[in-house]
Formats: C-alpha cells, structure tokens, sequence
C-alpha cells in the first residue's frame, strides 16, 4: 500500500497515524479529568456554601434567643465577631445591638456617640446588601433618626423625609410588622406637635418641609394595634396622648390606663407605666 492508500484507508486514519491517535486519546483524558476536577471544585463550593448559610443561620438563632433574654452585652459581642460579614441579616441584627448597648444607662456620652454613628454604618451596609429586607429599611431609619440628635435641627429635618421613606418601605414589604408601622405613627405625631419655632425654622429652610396630624399619627397606633394586639407598651401610651392631643377624655383613659397595666418586662415598659401613672393622676386632680 503506498502513502496515497494509507491516506484513504480509514484504518489507518484511526491505528496507523499513531502520533495523531495518541495526541486525540491524551487530549481526551486531560478533557475528562478537567471536567471532574471542575466537579470535585464545584461541589466543594457548594458544601463550603451550604456550611456558611448552616453557620450564618446559627449565628442568628443566637442572636435572637440572646436579644429575647434582654442579654444586650452579650448579644453585641457575638455578633461584632461578624461585623466584616456580607449578611444583611446579620447587620442589621448588629444595628440594633449597637444601638441598644448606647442607650444602656451606663454607657458614657462619647460612648454613645460612637455607637449610634457604628449602628447606622452597619444598617446602611446591611440596606446595600439586601434592599428586599424590611428590617433593614426599618433600623436604618431608626439609625438615622439617631444620628440626627447630634447633627442639629437642620439636619433632623431634612433626614425626616429619608427616615419617613423607608418606613414607609418597610411596612410595603412586611405589612404584619407592627413596629414599623409604630414607629410611622411616631412619625407622624413628631411632626404635628412640633413646636412653633422649628416649624418657623423648616418653612424658612425648606420648600415643603415634612407635616403630619395628631389623626394620621392615630391611624398608625390603631394599625399597629390591630396587626398585634399589646405588643409595645409605648403604642398603648401614645394612643392616650394621642387622644389627650385630640380631646377624647374617655378614649384617652382607656388607652392609659392599659399602658399602666402592661406588664412591664423592660426598663422602658416601667418608664411606660410611671408617664401613664402620672396622666392618669392628672385626670384625677381636675375632677
């Protein structure tokens, strides 16, 4: 057989071009050992994927059990462990530990300061990394707030309209939330007892500065109350002021007199029931 035979023989195509088969065989063995390292890779990642989601759900339960047990300390240094972490979860969990331990009554003013500013970094961090979560809408907002005590009077107004946003954002997201929906109320009972002169101030600053009405405020104290029933002493103390603000005697009372009957579990659930005490005590005194 010449070399033109050879050539068309399809044999030798496959066995007698033995360079050319063994360079296609190594070819072929290299493929298939990529495609099961690229696997091994894969489900490697996978598992240390799975691990992180089963530890980062761990961390949370804690958290949670700790925060329910008013372990605020404790709470704060398990989770600043994570403060680098890309969870939202997790930092607005942070957030809200931060600002607890500032308002702690032994925590210094400086302290303080530092803390609140800490809180909102790791709000606003965990707002970026999941912009679909209404608790992180929710104590950014409150963070905000925070921040504004030591920023002025300008700049508590203008962060208002931010602050009413993402409120309002929280409660699209999560309607059975009764905090955020609380905290639109005390929103809005802010703004309608303002006194004159910031009023005065934000019409001078400000194009349409933020209002609201002791109603509006209302609404949202009734909404939270009927999305959870007694589920902050401090809702049931503004639904009487509210009502004191609006006239309504006998509605006020009632509101009042379920504040001072709250159970108190928290330092502020006995603030609650000494202010409601005291109102109640002022009805007395005129009658």
């Amino acid at each position: 057989m010449d070399a033109r035979d050879q050539m068309r023989d399809p044999c030798y195509k496959v066995v007698g071009n033995g360079g050319a088969f063994k360079r296609s065989l190594l070819l072929s063995a290299l493929s298939y050992l990529g495609f099961e390292t690229y696997q091994v890779i894969s489900q490697a990642a996978l598992v240390r994927a799975a691990a992180t989601v089963f530890r980062v759900e761990e961390i949370l339960e804690q958290a949670d059990y700790l925060y329910e047990s008013g372990e605020t300390e404790k709470l704060y240094q398990l989770l600043t462990q994570y403060k680098e972490s890309e969870d939202a979860e997790l930092l607005w969990r942070l957030a809200r530990a931060s600002r607890d331990i500032a308002q702690l009554s032994g925590t210094s003013e400086e302290e303080k300061k530092l803390l609140v500013y800490e809180a909102l970094e790791y709000a606003k961090r965990a707002l970026e990394k999941n912009e679909s979560s209404f608790a992180a809408h929710k104590w950014y907002a409150i963070c905000i707030s925070d921040v504004g005590d030591y920023e002025g009077i300008k700049a508590k107004i203008a962060n208002a309209y931010t602050i009413k946003e993402h409120f309002e954002k929280a409660i699209e997201l999560n309607p059975k939330d009764a905090t955020s929906i609380h905290l639109m109320g005390i929103w809005c009972y802010t703004f309608a007892e303002m006194p004159w002169y910031q009023r005065r101030m934000a019409n001078v600053l400000f194009a349409a500065p933020p209002s609201s009405t002791y109603e509006e405020a209302l609404g949202y104290f009734h909404r939270a109350e009927q999305v959870d029933p007694n589920f902050y002493s401090k809702n049931l103390l503004l639904l009487g002021k509210t009502y004191l603000k609006l006239h309504n005697k006998k509605l006020a009372v009632f509101w009042l007199m379920k504040a001072k009957d709250h159970p108190a579990h928290t330092e502020e659930d006995k603030q609650v029931q000494t202010e409601a005490a005291q109102l109640l005590t002022g009805f007395s005194d005129k009658s």
